[in-house]
């Protein structure tokens, strides 16, 4: 199992215009990162610390296909987003950043300020009251890289782990 996270929860239909608003588009990932959920929690960007999670309604990151939307949560330091359903761009672009999205049916019962621990397999969550959701799983390939921080990061150690030379002290003797 993992730390206990704080949950932040939001409603239905977060769009991207949400996470990484239009007006914050022209400056780097640090500046938008500021104006994260500020028209629905404006707190949110100010407080939410490195390991909390969001628990949201059904079609988080419905709208367009910016990678921002996904990567702002990442540099506020969000260990991931809990909800029934996500925009399918938005999904692959979460994992491609290194954020991991659990998709569980019954989130909504999650409440704001709860503390929560994270399967480390990540096929549920529990509260720290003992209420636990059972979560859709996740292809390896996908766990892997939102553990390795994204794609990227993935690619990066699969190709150093191909080119280390063999060690001898492991090849068997004949």
């Amino acid at each position: 199992m993992s730390l206990a996270h704080r949950i932040w929860k939001l409603g239905a239909d977060i769009d991207t215009d949400v996470l990484a608003p239009g007006h914050a588009m022209k400056h780097g990932i640090d500046r938008i990162a500021q104006h994260c959920l500020e028209s629905v929690r404006p707190e949110f960007a100010a407080q939410v610390k490195v390991g909390d999670v969001i628990v949201a309604g059904p079609n988080f990151g419905i709208g367009s296909s910016r990678e921002q939307a996904a990567s702002v949560l990442v540099r506020l330091g969000v260990a991931a987003v809990i909800a029934p359903s996500y925009s399918g761009l938005y999904f692959r672009n979460a994992f491609n950043v290194g954020l991991l999205l659990l998709t569980c049916p019954q989130a909504q019962t999650l409440q704001d300020g709860q503390s929560l621990v994270i399967d480390q397999n990540a096929s549920w969550v529990q509260t720290e009251d003992g209420q636990r959701l059972m979560c859709e799983p996740i292809p390896d390939f996908l766990l892997d890289m939102a553990r390795s921080g994204g794609l990227l990061n993935q690619l990066r150690r699969k190709l150093a782990n191909k080119t280390q030379p063999p060690n001898p002290s492991l090849s068997p003797t004949h």
